[in-house]
């Protein structure tokens, strides 16, 4: 039995095989935070308080513990499926923003963290310059994200001289906000062709009126008219958009990163699924902030979001597919190679075919039984640029790892 013309996934003896799939957004760091931020600090808590959160988190980290939790991350997302992660990175400095002895010292932590579990790593170095679109300087916790142009084009080319099969370095805009335009231009012209470039954007109603309010646009639609926009762009969240936005986005080549459970982890809002499917744009997903590692989860509550919102069934479908699972599969694959910068791999996840949530599956159901049909896991083996990372749905390192990323809580990041 092969899988049917509208199935990525194809049966084989063990189960079911399909592509890896690449996670787009990733905030390593934050994987130590999940569950600290879900207790009441304010009335109005939103991003804007959760931020809170995470600024005291960012602040203990060093090159040390940034490798034992990104190491503990990047096991996990073998195990759900992800076999590419895009880390957006922004803690560069030491938390006073004093540079390291070695300025690369953090990136080359999650380098480490990566090279050591095995998954496929498109490192962002985030270029992040101001506290806001009225371009207030950065504040003492955010000093040690911080860069000028020059700093940051050091930093960029330093890693970017790594890049090999299983890493790819490109340029991470933190946002408009933290960005100024002529800062923007000038970085952009110093980048190699063909370097992706990704940016948060509109993910908060906050920034699109701070934008207006600055820019006299709305941020998607600054930057479709300030910037070429393209296929190497990925648009983090772009949550917000009106109508000329949904279309200029999807003309443009670019993809957009949609991170559910971050987002409603955040209270950000609903992307507008169903009209940029049908504008043809391309899309993949991101845990961004790591509540969860897992892609069926992102993609169930992609759905169930939109379903939720129109209360009506079955949004995310084609013409050609009428199956859920297997469209939105088709569309976080697509968009893998020109997010990620790696062409198409051979990096294969296999699904155990012996599995519960799988029994009796066929060709035309087995990807909405695998995303549809509860939280057991059911991904049996990975192989990454032909290395197997998990047989019988383990990491061979997820004890060792495990481990060290516990003791590093305990002792240096929550104690």
């Amino acid at each position: 039995m092969s899988g049917s013309s509208e199935s990525p996934i194809e049966a084989v003896p063990a189960g079911w095989r399909l592509p890896g799939i690449a996670n787009l957004h990733s905030h390593a760091f934050q994987r130590a935070m999940a569950g600290l931020a879900e207790r009441q600090t304010d009335p109005a808590d939103s991003f804007w308080t959760w931020r809170e959160t995470m600024y005291r988190m960012a602040a203990r980290f060093d090159p040390d513990s940034l490798h034992a939790v990104a190491s503990q991350l990047y096991v996990e997302m073998l195990e759900a499926g992800y076999t590419t992660v895009c880390e957006f990175h922004y803690l560069h400095h030491a938390p006073d923003g004093r540079p390291y002895a070695t300025p690369t010292a953090m990136s080359d932590a999650l380098v480490a963290a990566a090279r050591e579990t095995g998954i496929r790593l498109t490192l962002l170095p985030v270029l992040y310059m101001t506290g806001g679109f009225d371009g207030r300087p950065l504040n003492e916790r955010q000093k040690r994200f911080g860069h000028e142009v020059d700093g940051y084009l050091r930093l960029f080319n330093a890693l970017h001289a790594q890049q090999d099969e299983m890493l790819r370095v490109g340029c991470a805009l933190h946002s408009l906000r933290a960005v100024p335009a002529d800062a923007m231009r000038e970085a952009l012209a110093a980048l190699p062709a063909d370097a992706r470039i990704h940016i948060h954007v509109a993910e908060q109603v906050g920034e699109v009126q701070d934008c207006i309010a600055v820019r006299d646009l709305r941020p998607v639609e600054w930057l479709l008219k300030n910037a070429d926009v393209d296929a190497r762009w990925t648009l983090v969240h772009a949550t917000h958009l009106n109508d000329w936005e949904v279309a200029g986005v999807a003309r443009s080549g670019a993809t957009v990163a949609i991170c559910p459970t971050t987002e409603a982890n955040l209270g950000d809002g609903l992307f507008r699924l169903r009209d940029y499917l049908d504008a043809g744009g391309a899309w993949g997903l991101g845990s961004d902030s790591h509540i969860s590692v897992s892609p069926v989860e992102e993609l169930r509550w992609l759905e169930y979001g939109q379903r939720l919102h129109s209360r009506r069934r079955n949004i995310a479908v084609a013409a050609t597919s009428p199956s859920v699972g297997a469209t939105l599969l088709q569309g976080v694959l697509a968009s893998a190679a020109q997010a990620t910068g790696f062409a198409a791999t051979d990096d294969v996840v296999v699904l155990d075919g012996d599995s519960p949530l799988l029994a009796g599956a066929t060709a035309q159901d087995v990807a909405d039984r695998w995303l549809f049909s509860g939280n057991r896991p059911a991904v049996r083996e990975v192989r990454v640029a032909g290395r197997r990372v998990v047989a019988e749905g383990r990491h061979p390192n997820r004890d060792a790892v495990a481990t060290r990323y516990a003791t590093m809580l305990r002792d240096r990041l929550l104690g």
